[in-house]
Parts: C-alpha cells; structure tokens; sequence
C-alpha cells in the first residue's frame, strides 16, 4: 500500500489525511488544500490575496506567485521564480531563481537548486534537486496519457494525467536529471547527474 507518511514524515502535521489518500489525489487538490490553510495562519504570515509570505521569509525581486500559495518562515525564493496552482513550501525551504513549482508541497529544509521545475509533487523534507533537474507530470511524448506508479513491485494506475513524483525524505537528485511521471522515490533514494528515473515504461 502506498502511504504517503511512510515518504514524508512530516506531512500529516500540515495536511491531515487518512491513510487511503494517494499523492496524485492530494496534488489534485493542491489548491484547495493551500487555500485552506490560509485562514488560520496567524500574524507571523503577511498574506495578499490568496498568498501568504512568513515575516522571516526572503522573496527576491521578481519572483511571480500565483495562489493560493503559502510560504513558511525562513524560506528563501530567489528572483525570478514562479510558484502557482497551490504551493506549500515549509519552513527552511529554498527555492532558486528561474525554478518553477506547479500544485506541489516541498518540505522542511529542502532545495530547489535554480532552473528546476516541480509539477503535481511531494517533496520530502531535507530534499535536494541541483541544477536543472525536472519531475515531469505529464507524458507529452505519447498517445497514451494515463500515469501509472510503481509501489513494491507492483503497478497502479493513478486515474490521471497529471501526477509528477512522490520524493521521499533525505533524497537527492542530481543536476539535469528527469524523473517521469508518476515516479515514488523512497527516502534517501539517490538519482544521478543527466539521469532518467522511468519506473513505469511504455507498458
């Protein structure tokens, strides 16, 4: 079964869920889920709209958000990032300039390195993405859309055709690295420079 507690430690102190909810369902909802939280957050948060800053976080200058979008203290986003479609970064997480995060969750202490794109994921805490690598969350190149994941050997359709990555806790992925859609990667799993992580195939 796949639970996404046993990949992300961190997540149902943020975001309650049961343990039948699947990470392509809670992407899903990604915007409901942000624009939820927004309400609650309390005077620590400077919120415009539908996007909520922590008063101890840094946003560079040119940095677009489009909410609901919700980010904790000591974040840093860096010019020139563009974070839309329901983001939830959590406390100590840097996103680098030119990345963009689409419907995504990014855990405490993690880094986005610059020119990275997270669409449709979870992503662990202490996770590191170098330069250039992408969780893609949408098979473009082939007739057949539907995404289908990969859990203990065993393959289960997600019902979608969006659905980038489930990155566990303590991972890293390298420079210019891509994972396809619907990739689960456990915590402290390891994807090199330049590499292709596709778990699923053409099957």
């Amino acid at each position: 079964m796949l639970v996404i507690a046993h990949y992300i430690a961190s997540f149902g102190a943020f975001f309650p869920l049961s343990a039948l909810d699947r990470p392509w369902q809670v992407t899903a909802r990604a915007s409901a889920l942000v624009g939820a939280r927004l309400d609650g957050l309390g005077p620590d948060f400077v919120v415009h709209g539908q996007v909520a800053v922590h008063r101890q976080a840094v946003v560079e200058t040119g940095v677009v958000f489009k909410g609901p979008v919700i980010v904790s203290r000591n974040c840093f986003v860096a010019a020139h990032a563009y974070l839309r479609g329901g983001v939830f970064l959590a406390e100590g997480v840097t996103v680098g300039p030119g990345c963009e995060v689409k419907a995504s969750f990014v855990f405490g202490g993690s880094t986005l390195a610059h020119f990275n794109y997270v669409g449709d994921s979870l992503v662990g805490a202490h996770v590191n993405l170098e330069a250039g690598s992408v969780t893609a969350n949408h098979f473009n190149e082939r007739e057949e859309k539907a995404i289908s994941v990969v859990v203990d050997g065993q393959r289960l359709s997600t019902g979608t055709d969006k659905f980038g990555a489930l990155i566990g806790d303590r991972c890293r992925i390298g420079a210019n690295a891509v994972t396809s859609p619907g990739t689960v990667l456990r915590p402290g799993s390891v994807v090199g420079r330049l590499a292709l992580v596709d778990q699923v195939g053409d099957r």
